[in-house]
């Protein structure tokens, strides 16, 4: 076994180590409570709603750890589960609320997650099915939870407006869903409840004698049998969870079929096999890559067309483009190369490149491994500047369907230019390899040294050699931590922290889910060649 494959094989193990503690909440404890009260883990649901024998696409796992609100320092996948799965041979959203983890109730960082799967299904043209079990917004982050736009009430805006676009908006209730919460059954297409199972009001029981004097059982005021006979609030009476996945499956079974607004071809595994990454990638993120490794173990028939090979030797192929098919599907590529610096010639080649894939409908997918655009005279005279945003340009306006895949550094502008978080890709990987700031510690600690050095010594205070080491590690520290996959996961900032191994598997879900939504016409604004 190889030194890089080791590393990373250890690498993947901290991952996989996180992924199930963020799994696993509350541990058996938990898992016993829910069979007390006739309810199973929301992930078992899944397996039992999506067609069987399909995998579940489950995003954002790592989301909501070590996130430090208010005497909750973690919430474990962010409270709510959320992917993408097959139902009746339809790529549908999956949103669930995790009773497990503060009864269901919305963090920050659970509305991120919620939003970004709606945000996905909306793009990507996918119908939505909701398990609703939740307390509501987290009471004591009202102020961050609340009022205002990305807050709580934009979750049921979102759900309007993909109904009105025909997406269907399907809840199953397995448990109480209390003020803002009881929206996510009233602003369904349909709505499922759980005899004895499922409540769901504006106010509960305590607050409703508070405010009105009347004393009244949950079930009373808004069980599963006054929604469905009396207040028409939903619209299917189940006599447990099985039965509710069951009719959510019958509610979408004649939902019109799927298909992909793209010419395919048949699939074929790679030469080179995928796992021939973890001996490819270098341990240090900051030593440079072989694109077209990467991309051989990618590939079907590790085939890659590459475009303008030999233009601007050296500094030119920093980045490289042209294309591979994933699974049949035919995909444009840019992939960072070699060190990855984006020289200038670098970022006219992939201006061009963007642009073709856009005129020829063909999606795209950004390899990121690069440290940023090259600075310095000789750069800014040759005009990486306005080559540079023509290439943020091209990329922000390409209709075509855009993923993201991270593998090593993911610094300054280069994250703009390679379709970074800011410029919605439909989906955005990482791996245990991705290091996603605005520069590496190293840079970091060197430059803000210099300005404490230099504020120091205005002060006729200059720093002792100790201060100047301790000063610059604790940025160096501060820097790359926050660089860091897991810290990065934790708020979201990707979709998925993938290991090598499932990168092919991930890259051709999520290319095809986004071409289920027909491709636009190619427009851009104004380009400084």
């Amino acid at each position: 076994m190889t030194e890089n494959r080791t590393f990373w094989k250890a690498e993947e193990q901290k991952l996989e180590d996180r992924r199930q503690e963020a799994i696993c909440t509350g541990g058996q404890t938990a898992l016993d409570t829910l069979a007390k009260r006739d309810k199973r883990p929301v992930r078992q649901l899944i397996a039992d709603l999506i067609d069987p024998d399909t995998p579940f696409f489950e995003l954002s796992v790592l989301a909501g750890f070590g996130m430090g609100y208010p005497g909750v320092e973690d919430v474990p996948c962010a409270g709510i589960v959320t992917g993408i799965g097959k139902i009746h041979g339809n790529w549908t959203m999956i949103m669930a609320n995790d009773s497990r983890v503060k009864a269901g109730s919305y963090f920050p960082i659970t509305l991120k997650k919620h939003m970004r799967a709606q945000a996905i299904a909306e793009k990507n043209g996918l119908n939505c099915v909701y398990i609703a079990d939740s307390g509501g917004v987290f009471l004591p982050l009202q102020a961050d939870v609340f009022p205002d736009d990305q807050h709580f009430g934009s979750i049921f805006y979102n759900m309007a407006r993909m109904s009105a676009r025909g997406l269907r908006q399907i809840t199953i209730s397995t448990g109480g869903n209390t003020a803002g919460g009881a929206y996510i059954v009233f602003m369904a297409c349909e709505s499922i409840m759980i005899d004895r199972q499922s409540f769901s009001f504006l106010g509960g029981p305590p607050l409703v004698k508070m405010a009105t004097g009347e004393e009244i059982s949950a079930e009373n005021l808004g069980g599963a049998k006054v929604h469905t006979q009396i207040s028409g609030g939903a619209d299917h009476l189940c006599a447990d969870q099985a039965q509710a996945i069951g009719r959510a499956r019958a509610l979408l079974s004649l939902t019109r079929p799927q298909k992909r607004h793209l010419h395919t071809y048949e699939s074929k595994a790679p030469l080179v096999p995928p796992g021939t990454l973890y001996d490819v990638l270098p341990i240090s993120p900051y030593t440079g890559i072989n694109g077209k490794k990467i991309l051989e173990a990618i590939a079907d028939e590790s085939e890659f067309i590459e475009h303008k090979k030999d233009f601007a030797p050296g500094r030119g192929s920093n980045i490289l483009v042209g294309r591979i098919r994933i699974k049949g599907l035919p995909i444009g590529v840019v992939c960072s190369n070699a060190a990855g610096i984006i020289f200038h010639e670098s970022a006219k080649k992939v201006t061009e490149w963007v642009v073709r894939c856009s005129h020829e409908k063909i999606p795209l997918l950004f390899i990121q491994s690069s440290p940023g655009y090259m600075i310095g005279s000789d750069s800014e005279h040759a005009g990486i500047g306005k080559y540079g945003a023509d290439m943020v340009r091209a990329v922000s306006c390409a209709q075509v369907p855009r993923v993201q895949l991270v593998i090593g550094p993911d610094n300054g502008a280069a994250n703009y230019g390679m379709c970074g978080r800011g410029y919605r890709p439909n989906f955005l990987f990482s791996t245990m390899r991705a290091k996603t700031g605005v520069m590496s510690g190293k840079s970091a600690g060197g430059v803000l040294l210099s300005i404490e050095q230099a504020k120091q010594s205005a002060l006729g205070t200059p720093m002792t050699p100790d201060e100047v080491e301790n000063f610059q590690q604790k940025m160096i520290d501060k820097y790359d931590g926050e660089a860091h996959p897991f810290f990065c996961a934790s708020r979201i900032l990707n979709d998925r922290l993938l290991k090598f191994s499932e990168i092919r598997d991930w890259l051709a879900m999520a290319f095809e889910v986004s071409l289920i939504n027909p491709i636009g016409e190619a427009s851009f604004g104004n380009f400084r060649f």
